[in-house]
């Protein structure tokens, strides 16, 4: 099983990502975490988008896809995976969907997790305050930031997927175990 968690920066999605991961032994696919990957490995792909993020600039989709592509090419990927973070445009959304039919497999489920984005702030203080590691985003200026491009360039990618009939949503102000509940519902139905 394939799926895509959808929402707002601080609605949960890596935490509800970890628990598919433990739960369901599908593989978690951060598209930063195999830039990062790629770009230690040396590899073909990481020298390519390191030239790119050197000069400042976005990695295209083509090196995303590919990397996507790879990743679920893995023994490890054949229970499934979960992309985070991917795709965030419709044009990614395209690309995506014709490398996975190319190889003949799908998105199964896209789960978008629902918050009110005024608790997300009091969210984002929250972990700020509780970890021992603060992030760089944990702070008020940035996640309106961050809200601002989900809203413009991300949340439009929702249609594309609720068009294909695999766009659910969850009430992601619910308990961590309540979401996870609800998204295993959405899962195995």
């Amino acid at each position: 099983m394939n799926i895509i968690l959808f929402g707002p920066p601080g609605a949960g999605k890596g935490t509800q990502a970890e628990r598919l991961v433990s739960e369901r032994s599908m593989i978690q696919l951060s598209t930063g975490d195999m830039l990062r990957a790629e770009i230690a490995a040396s590899s073909e792909l990481g020298i390519q988008a390191k030239k790119v993020m050197d000069a400042g600039e976005l990695v295209s989709d083509n090196i995303m896809i590919r990397m996507i592509e790879l990743r679920m090419s893995t023994d490890e990927a054949k229970a499934g995976v979960i992309l985070d973070g991917f795709p965030r445009t419709v044009n990614q959304a395209e690309a995506l969907d014709e490398m996975l039919s190319n190889n003949g497999v799908a998105i199964d489920h896209v789960v978008e997790i629902c918050v009110n984005e005024d608790a997300l702030f009091d969210r984002i203080a929250t972990r700020a305050s509780q970890s021992e590691k603060v992030r760089d985003d944990d702070n008020a200026d940035v996640l309106k930031q961050r809200l601002k491009v989900y809203r413009d360039n991300t949340a439009p990618v929702l249609p594309f997927y609720r068009d294909k009939g695999i766009l659910s949503q969850v009430d992601g102000m619910l308990s961590i175990s309540e979401v996870a509940e609800k998204i295993s519902e959405v899962l195995d139905s």
